[in-house]
């Protein structure tokens, strides 16, 4: 039930990407993304007055709705307004915000919630954030023509069924969307029962017990930390290394997940044992993940034409959060569950004794219960996580395959740009010859 509310706001957030992807490639993008975050704002603090567990989760689903509006439309505009380099550091710019603000979110929710005694005072905060956001959007944002920085600002929309069929047989965009849905996946799992399994490994190791906010807050520092150097590594070793190696994009996103699942594979096996050492992997197991961030949308930017672009965005959202992040909380909480009960079934004859038993040897055996609980459902949420390690090494696969295809698209693409350009150039100039002629 608890993945149940992730998967809620991914769904709704994956479905609607498509339609803002639609319009953003049509419509005003910048009044597209106001309208969205305001959404998004007033959902949040709508949600955090629900009584009620089932209308808590459709106000978690009409936030998403209003992210994926802004998820789905500002790169574009990213890359209309730069180019090349200056783009991919942009780019990484853009989404280093992406982990730092989930390690933000940790930090500010759990100090809230201590310092206010309330949860739902940790979404309180949001809106605020999003009204200033909103006003920045309507008031300092411009909207440039789309292509306007490679110079095609005049390229015609196409059939949004054009669009989609291009997408279908572009394989370096199906491939890095392939890709980047592990890892969504992967982060999806970690950020929602990271803290939850850490802070049951501390619980095995000492009998102080363990805060769980306090867990929350210093993964919440790791996950910033981590976003602060891998995505802009990340960017900064393809910008290095993109001149002498073309695949270099594909092949950083792809060591990026395979060095990754042995560090979150060491994360999960040593957090029964120091907490300290389960840490240090977390960080380097999320460092390695952050680096393929900006370079995968970089890779879309520059394998699609950029009157596509929003649709692409939008449909790698939705493909990338179906089979990645919208499920793997709920799916990692099913496959523990399912785990721990038949643990469980193994440890009945333990409860017999201490339901028959003396009060003293009772309450002896039913503190060995409940201690011997703990662990399964600690070992039970490991084994289950583990999943992310099988996945991760799955999307490095798709990556070094996209390798294979990533300079024949983008030379594709730069060609059909460059002949449009050229076409623009002499309709211009056929014009201004007959405006001549007749003034003449």
């Amino acid at each position: 039930m608890a993945g149940l509310l992730q998967t809620s706001f991914i769904l709704s957030y994956m479905v609607f990407a498509p339609l803002f992807g639609y319009l953003g490639d049509r419509y005003s993008r910048k009044l597209i993304m106001a309208l969205g975050v305001a959404l998004w704002s007033v959902t949040t603090l709508l949600g955090s007055f629900m009584n009620n567990f089932g209308w808590f989760v459709v106000f978690r689903a009409l936030v998403g709705i209003g992210e994926a509006s802004y998820s789905t439309i500002a790169p574009t505009i990213i890359s209309d307004l730069f180019i090349k380099g200056v783009r991919s550091k942009m780019l990484a710019f853009f989404y280093f915000a992406i982990p730092v603000g989930s390690g933000l979110g940790y930090i500010v929710g759990s100090e809230t919630a201590k310092a206010l005694g309330s949860w739902q005072w940790a979404l309180r905060v949001t809106p605020a954030l999003g009204l200033v956001a909103v006003i920045l959007l309507l008031v300092v944002l411009k909207d440039p023509e789309r292509g306007a920085s490679e110079g095609s600002g005049h390229l015609a929309t196409t059939p949004w069924k054009e669009d989609l069929k291009d997408l279908g047989r572009n394989p370096s965009f199906i491939l890095s969307s392939a890709g980047f849905t592990c890892v969504a996946f992967v982060a999806g799992a970690l950020a929602w029962w990271g803290p939850k399994f850490i802070a049951m490994g501390i619980a095995l190791q000492r009998d102080d017990g363990v805060q769980q906010n306090d867990v929350a807050y210093k993964f919440g520092l790791i996950s910033m930390a981590s976003g602060l150097l891998g995505v802009p590594a990340g960017s900064f070793l393809a910008q290095r290394l993109r001149h002498a190696f073309a695949r270099i994009d594909p092949h950083i996103c792809a060591g990026g997940l395979l060095l990754s699942a042995p560090m979150i594979f060491m994360a999960l096996i040593t957090a029964a044992y120091s907490d300290a050492v389960c840490y240090t992997f977390v960080f380097f197991g999320e460092f390695f993940l952050n680096l393929t961030w900006s370079i995968v949308a970089d890779i879309l930017l520059y394998v699609v034409l950029p009157t596509r672009r929003s649709t692409a965005e939008g449909v790698q959202l939705l493909v990338s959060h179906a089979l990645g992040d919208a499920g793997s909380p709920y799916l990692i909480g099913v496959i523990s569950d399912w785990l721990a009960s038949v643990m469980k079934s193994s440890s009945v004859a333990v409860d017999v004794i201490a339901t028959n038993s003396s009060k003293p040897l009772a309450a002896a055996v039913t503190s060995s219960v409940s201690q011997e609980n703990a662990l399964i459902e600690f070992r039970a949420l490991q084994y289950a996580l583990f999943t992310t390690c099988f996945v991760e090494i799955l999307g490095g696969l798709f990556f070094l395959i996209n390798a294979l295809y990533i300079v024949k698209d983008r030379l594709k693409v730069e060609r059909a740009v460059k002949t449009e350009v050229v076409f623009v150039h002499n309709s211009l100039q056929q014009s201004m010859r007959k405006l001549v002629t007749q003034l003449s």
